[in-house]
């Protein structure tokens, strides 16, 4: 289920893209990226909408994947 980022205040959108740039070691490149900046890019692309929030029931959790790999899932499993 996607979550409209409408509905969280910005606290907790920080604290989940937080977590999710530490616990996916995303790869920005050869350049030195701070904290800060990659929860900017990663806050931009939900934003914009190239990635999206996701709330799995099965496994009681949020996560952040890009548009195109949450569509394909779905329509894998319908």
């Amino acid at each position: 289920m996607i979550i409209p980022l409408e509905q969280l205040n910005q606290d907790t959108l920080t604290a989940i893209i937080e977590d999710f740039i530490l616990r996916e070691g995303t790869d920005y490149g050869t350049v030195d990226t701070t904290k800060a900046d990659k929860i900017a890019q990663v806050k931009l692309q939900l934003k914009q909408g190239s990635a999206v929030l996701v709330y799995s029931e099965l496994h009681e959790s949020v996560n952040i994947l890009p548009k195109e790999h949450f569509n394909n899932s779905d329509e894998q499993q319908g």
